[in-house]
């Protein structure tokens, strides 16, 4: 199946790649737009199109529905370490100039990650609670600080599953089930690090998820 093309961009903060969907937004609220935050092996100097098509909704095994349904917006750091808190205004900046150039839905946005990158979506949400309707951390390697206080799916792996019961006490989460899902939810497949990333982005049922949550036009 052919994949997005991805248009590079240089000329902000950070570099970011950018997959638009192939057809013209429907209704006056734009396209839902899904922000990605990349591990530590993705830094730079890593060139940018194989770092950010690694993992992530840019895969190319990953559900076409990340880039038939959803701006993504997928920037790169300019070295590798848990260092999303220092970019978040350069995050937020990119995200808001993608959704005005583009038809994005501000109350459609949402924040994933893997690995290190999910851990700069809970510094993010933490510091920015008007701009993500939810967020969906891949295998995060540390406990938020606080309840982030936006709906959240978690999707654990050989990392995260170390400290379960922490991830689900802090953020109140629910395992999945056979019924609907929550506000709340907790996923663990048993894969390791890598395949839990791979199964998360494949998985056309978190995308169904995050299409039906929305941020209050009072971005509370």
């Amino acid at each position: 199946m052919s994949r997005a093309t991805l248009q590079l961009t240089e000329a902000a903060t950070l570099p970011y790649l950018l997959s638009l969907p192939g057809v013209q937004a429907e209704g006056s609220g734009g396209w839902p737009v899904l922000c990605f935050l990349h591990g530590y092996d993705e830094g730079a100097p890593l060139e940018i199109r194989q770092a950010l098509t690694r993992h992530g909704p840019l895969r190319a095994a990953s559900s076409p529905r990340a880039t038939t349904e959803f701006i993504v917006v997928a920037p790169q750091l300019p070295t590798r370490g848990d260092l999303w808190y220092h970019y978040a205004d350069a995050v937020q900046e990119i995200v808001q100039q993608v959704q005005a150039l583009h038809h994005g839905d501000p109350q459609h946005t949402y924040l994933t990650g893997f690995s290190f990158g999910e851990n700069g979506v809970f510094d993010l949400a933490l510091k920015q609670p008007g701009t993500w309707a939810a967020l969906w951390p891949v295998d995060p390697t540390r406990v938020p600080q606080q309840e982030p206080g936006r709906p959240v799916w978690v999707s654990s792996g050989e990392v995260s599953r170390r400290r379960e019961r922490n991830f689900i006490e802090r953020l109140r989460l629910e395992r999945l089930g056979n019924g609907p899902s929550g506000d709340r939810v907790y996923v663990d497949q048993g894969e390791d690090h890598v395949g839990t990333a791979a199964l998360a982005y494949a998985d056309e049922r978190i995308y169904s998820w995050l299409l039906a949550h929305r941020l209050p036009s009072s971005g509370s």
